[in-house]
Formats: C-alpha cells, structure tokens, sequence
C-alpha cells in the first residue's frame, strides 16, 4: 500500500450548500446574498424555488453521495485519507468543519471544489473562503488548505456528458427527428459579463470562463457526431441570472434560444447540456427542468436533460486522478486534458492564467 499522506493529510469536499428544509431557505438566501443589501422581500421572490421542493435542495444529498463515492474510490487504490465535507453557504460550514479536521490532527488538506470552471465564484470565492475558516480557527499558520485544478476538460468529468449527450441524441432520432433538426443546447450558470472578463482577459472579451465553456463544447459535440454519425447543430447558452437586472451579465438565455430557435423554423428538438453543474441541483431542476422545458414545449420541440457527471463512475475516478496528481505532483505533460487548453495549472489565480509549464 502506498503511502500518500506526507503530502495532505486529508481531503476537503467543497460546495456551494443548500437548505435541507422550509426554515431554512431564508438563511440560506441571507448566507448567499450576505454584504449586498437584498432585502429580505425580494429573496423571497426565489424563495419559490426552493420551496417548490419543500425547502430542500438536492445539493447537500449529492454531496453526501459523492463524499461517499469517494471515500470508495479512495480505498479501492489503498489511498488512506479521511474525506471531510464543507459548504460555503450552509451547514456543514468550512470553519466547522476546519476545525473538525484539526481536532483530528488533520491540518493539511486538499479542497475537491465541485465546481469545474475558472471564475471568481468557482475559484477565487473558495480560496477566500478558506482562508477564513482558518483564520476564524486560529490556524492560518499551524494549517493549509489547497485545491485540485480546474477539471473542465477531465476526462472523468467529460465522459458522462458525452455518454448522456449522445443517449439524448438517439432517443430524439429513434423518435423520428432529423440529426440536423436537433439543436444541442450547452447551458451554464451566468456570470456578470465583467466578472467573466476578470476570470482571464487573455481568452477574450469574455474570459476563462466562456472560453473554457466553448472549448468543452465543441469537443463533447464532436465526440457525439463521430458516435451518432450524424452533426447536431449547437450553441453555449447561459440560465440562473440574478442580480441587479442593470448589471450586464453574460447572454444568450436559454428560454431566449429556444424562442429564437422556434422562429427560425430549423429546429424540432432540443438537448439540454447542464456542462456547467456536476450534480443536478436547484438551478437544474428548476430553470432547466421545469423553466427550459416548458419553453420547449411551448415551441412545439422535443426536449432531452442530459445528466449531469453526480456520481457516475467516471467521474468519481476522475477525481480521485486529480487527487492524485497533486499527491504525487504530477507533471502537467502527464496530466489528462480534452481541451487545447487545458490541463490548467494548479495555482493559477483568477484573471491570471500560468503556462502549464510553469504551474
């Protein structure tokens, strides 16, 4: 068994977090709006979302499960860490669980963050974050927290939205619907349009973000067309806008496209891509299932939600790879990459991207 713990004593498993119940949500909402001033009026304007499913997000159920899935994975390879779990905006919080994994003489950790992509949100917010709970436990100079790489273009998170791509395809044809009439819709959370730029000006007006988004794209529609052996035309759409509605943030909506694509006259199906999410939580089952359905519906089309990577077993390896690569520093040529981006450095800050080489 080898033994990797001179490196890391533990790993971390970062969210977002979710409330598990009705009294919950407007806590939550305050948690995720904290230092912007949003009354609590109009939280409960989204409040209905939540409370639409009882008050439960399923996001603190599916971190469970990956925690789960990992520890699995982990052993399985003789990987002796403990996995604890923390969430930025709800129970369990980061310095619980900071302080949790201290008391077990677990001060070197390494952050699994689920989230896939270069933003402030996905990266820069973490890294704050995590700087506070070992502030707030006293342990800024006795500790360390670290984090795997942006894995957009793993191949453990790709894999299952490229099986689930192409499976949505072939229900849409078996039902009688023309390849060519079947538009792949990629749907992402939508950032403010300078907090995109922030995320790596030197891809574009745009940034890391979006580019990394277009990137991956084009790569799972690729794959699917040599699967499927027919080409579905595609587009990167954005969901889950929030916010002071006169700060610009990144466009086109997806209820937009499809309103857009049922006047073009092109389209007869949609497939909705949630690449932008690793579990199916609140803004999939919501704006996706319920909101983009119901817009494709109204336009008369088919409509396949592939799944997002959850607990697939690709993905959980996949992780489990990236962990590895940091136990063992893994040299970034060595490193999995779908992407002519990737595979994106290990300290790489927000707004400034480091040659692999250099990582």
């Amino acid at each position: 068994m080898t033994d990797h713990r001179y490196r890391y004593d533990a790993i971390l498993l970062s969210s977002f977090g979710g409330p598990e119940g009705q009294d919950d949500v407007i806590p939550f909402l305050r948690n995720v709006t904290a230092g912007r001033g949003v009354p609590d009026e109009r939280l409960e304007e989204v409040a209905h979302h939540y409370r639409h499913f009882g008050g439960v997000s399923p996001i603190n159920a599916q971190n469970r499960a990956l925690k789960a899935a990992l520890e699995g994975e982990l052993a399985a390879r003789g990987i002796e860490l403990p996995v604890y779990w923390g969430n930025r905006n709800w129970a369990p919080f980061f310095a619980d669980t900071v302080a949790e994994a201290a008391a077990n003489g677990d001060t070197r950790l390494l952050a699994v963050v689920t989230s896939a992509y270069t933003s402030y949100s996905g990266v820069g917010q973490y890294r704050e974050d995590f700087e506070k709970a070992l502030a707030v436990n006293e342990l800024t100079q006795n500790a360390s927290i670290d984090r795997i790489r942006e894995f957009f273009d793993h191949p453990g998170f790709v894999t299952p939205l490229i099986e689930g791509t192409q499976a949505a395809v072939n229900r849409l044809t078996d039902a009688g619907h023309n390849a060519a009439g079947i538009t792949i819709l990629f749907s992402t959370h939508s950032i403010p349009t300078a907090a995109a730029k922030a995320s790596g000006p030197e891809f574009g007006e745009h940034g890391a973000y979006e580019a990394q988004h277009l990137a991956l794209a084009e790569v799972i529609s690729k794959a699917v067309t040599a699967a499927t052996g027919a080409a579905s035309p595609w587009r990167l759409v954005y969901q889950s806008r929030s916010g002071d509605p006169r700060v610009p943030w990144l466009e086109p909506d997806i209820n937009d496209v499809i309103g857009d694509l049922h006047e073009a006259g092109d389209t007869t199906a949609v497939v909705v891509v949630p690449f932008g999410f690793v579990s199916d939580h609140m803004e999939v089952l919501w704006d996706l299932d319920n909101e983009a359905k119901a817009s494709a519906e109204e336009a008369g089309f088919g409509f396949e939600r592939v799944a997002t990577s959850g607990v697939h077993p690709a993905f959980v390896s996949g992780l489990v790879d990236l962990i590895v690569e940091r136990l063992d520093d893994t040299p970034a040529e060595q490193r999995p990459h779908l992407t002519a981006l990737g595979p994106w450095p290990d300290h790489a800050t927000v707004g400034t991207y480091l040659e692999p080489a250099t990582a």
